[in-house]
């Protein structure tokens, strides 16, 4: 820790919207099967499309007739095919990520060991969540500025975050996948009668909540946890569905880059020992624009990006303008979320197009007259 799965669909229902595709005279790849009606006095089709395949590049294809359509499926904003709650076995935890936290799980409120970077990381995470927060609420309660504030805090560890956010005011669910983190943070808040009744721990995944919790949150936390999960699109996704429309998600996480391979993992885990050896994994570190390309498509809007770094000698955390190392984003959930179109009235706008060409296209017309 140094400062600084390719998504598959298939199913009965075709959400999203279809772009203008591109005609292939082939038929040779796999399709969906399809119906379709043409009047010779008005181009009109109706097309009536059955469970399908999708392939690695969203790419669906049907045929209708003798020919064949491949339509690059867009995924726009409204109507996403991942907003269906996933089931419990779709599973972003890491079992060896487990195994390593498993092992740490009594330290984290030794605010000299292992997790004094997570300690120390309060001083910029708490005021970066709660002035964001903020934002959105026209009056606040002094002393308890997120009071009515329900937040999901993922991945919680010991509770080094949930419980600061408690303080503030805001009802907080902490969830872990590591049964022994969550009794230490249940041990450490029972100290606090305010924190007991504002704190609430559960040893589950992210996965396993979405359907009973989906819309509920005002607010959603991963802090230094996407770079520990085995599908990070899997876990972003589920994080949009349990959010309310406007709700925030805030992420804090390690850049993909040669500076982070350098720093955060030979330097921090096999020279400086700062963290334990094997606590990162350089494969799975993202860079904000990659975070940023995913949250967008699923409905998210980044509002901030910002770095951050860690200094080892005075331990202490500082923001700064370079994000090659450590970096915070926050991103709104749209609040305008449309219901899924069904597909015959989603290629309504594309035929339309098509109708058009089609008319000033003779090649095509009599193609479609045979």
């Amino acid at each position: 820790m140094w400062g600084g799965g390719k998504l598959s669909y298939s199913g009965g229902r075709f959400l999203g919207a279809l772009g203008p595709g591109c005609w292939s005279s082939q038929a040779k790849r796999p399709r969906l099967p399809s119906s379709a009606v043409f009047s010779k006095n008005q181009l009109s089709w109706t097309l009536q499309i059955k469970p399908g395949v999708f392939n690695e590049y969203r790419t669906v294809w049907f045929k209708s007739y003798r020919m064949t359509f491949s339509c690059l499926n867009r995924m726009k904003s409204y109507g996403y095919p991942w907003t269906r709650p996933y089931s419990t076995s779709q599973n972003t935890v890491d079992s060896s990520e487990v195994k390593n936290f498993l092992a740490l799980a009594h330290k984290w409120w030794d605010e000299q060991g292992v997790y004094a970077p997570l300690h120390s990381m309060n001083d910029l995470r708490v005021p970066f969540i709660r002035d964001n927060l903020l934002k959105t609420v026209p009056n606040h309660q002094p002393g308890k500025p997120l009071s009515g504030m329900k937040i999901l805090d993922v991945g919680c560890g010991g509770g080094l975050l949930t419980e600061p956010l408690g303080r503030l005011g805001a009802s907080v669910i902490g969830i872990d996948p590591v049964d022994e983190n969550i009794k230490t943070a249940q041990c450490h808040k029972s100290f606090d009668p305010v924190l007991d009744k504002r704190i609430e721990y559960r040893a589950c995944s992210l996965e396993e909540i979405v359907e009973e919790t989906a819309e509920t949150f005002d607010a959603v936390v991963a802090s230094e946890v996407v770079e520990h999960v085995i599908d990070l699109e899997t876990f972003l996704q589920c994080c949009c569905q349990v959010l309310k429309p406007g709700g925030s998600l805030f992420i804090t996480t390690i850049n993909k880059t040669q500076l982070s391979y350098a720093l955060g993992i030979v330097f921090s885990e096999q020279i400086a020992n700062i963290v334990p050896k094997g606590t990162h994994t350089w494969e799975k570190f993202v860079s904000p624009e990659k975070l940023e390309s995913i949250l967008e498509s699923n409905g998210l809007s980044v509002q901030t990006v910002a770095g951050m770094l860690y200094n080892p000698f005075s331990g202490y955390w500082h923001w700064n303008e370079n994000t090659s190392l450590n970096y915070a984003a926050h991103a709104v959930k749209s609040r305008v979320q449309e219901h899924p179109v069904p597909a015959e009235f989603v290629l309504k706008g594309e035929t339309e197009e098509f109708q058009a060409n089609a008319y000033t296209s003779p090649g095509v017309h009599e193609e479609l007259k045979k």
